[in-house]
Order: C-alpha cells, then sequence, then structure tokens
C-alpha cells in the first residue's frame, strides 16, 4: 500500500484513545492526513501483505493477544503466512495498534510517538 509523499494515511480504530493521539500527532506533522476506519474499510489480505513487508513484520506481530476473539478462537492454534494474512484482513479489530502510512513506509504505532518514524525516513533520502 502506497501514499503520496505528502500524505499520511493513518490505518485504525476511530474509537481507541491510543488511536485518537496518533491522528493527533499526525495531523502535526501534515495537512493531509487521512484517516482509515478498519471496521469500515477492512484491508484485504494482499493490503495487509504489503504493508507487513514495508514494516517488516510478520502478522503475528500485528496481534493484540489479549483480544477476547484471540483468546476464544485463534490462541495454541499454528497457521501459514496466508493464514495469518486472512485473519488479520477478516477480524481487523485483533490488530493492537494504528498503522501509519507514508509514501512507501509503514509503522505499527503502538505507541503514538512511533509515527515521527515516518519523519526519520523522509530525512534520511533527501540529498545533499
Amino acid at each position: 500500500m502506497k501514499t503520496h509523499n505528502n500524505e499520511i494515511l493513518i490505518y485504525c480504530d476511530p474509537n481507541s484513545s491510543v488511536d485518537k493521539k496518533v491522528l493527533a500527532y499526525a495531523r502535526t506533522l501534515s495537512p493531509h492526513v487521512k484517516e482509515m476506519d478498519y471496521n469500515q474499510t477492512p484491508m484485504t489480505p494482499s493490503m495487509m501483505r504489503t504493508v507487513l513487508i514495508e514494516m517488516e513484520l510478520r502478522p503475528k506481530d500485528l496481534l493484540n493477544r489479549a483480544h477476547p476473539y484471540y483468546q476464544e478462537h485463534i490462541r495454541g492454534r499454528d497457521f501459514n503466512y496466508e493464514g495469518w494474512l486472512n485473519i488479520l484482513a477478516r477480524n481487523p479489530e485483533l490488530i493492537k495498534a494504528p498503522i501509519a502510512i507514508k509514501g512507501k513506509k509503514a509503522v505499527l504505532c503502538d505507541n503514538p510517538t512511533n509515527i515521527y518514524q515516518l519523519l526519520s525516513v523522509e530525512k534520511n533520502t533527501e540529498k545533499y
């Protein structure tokens, strides 16, 4: 998943207090912030795969293991990579934190200030 270099896309649950903080931080970084409510617009497995590659994470790294659905239906089971992608795509509420995307870079914002990692990418790509 790729966005314009001036736009920040936040894939989140807008009702979560942590996600609201990430959105607030994002708005201080760019006037072009797009909020994508995962309850309204879930990612497809292929979109999720692309984002995971950009973050250099595995699908299991995104899971909120304390979530009741995880505890009841998933805990103790093992799936292949595609299976985990499908679980995340069909159950986005299991994603433990909002995902911020800018250009070709994505960051899991389990701490709201993690969104600033998007800026470090921008500075590293500047030409001197």
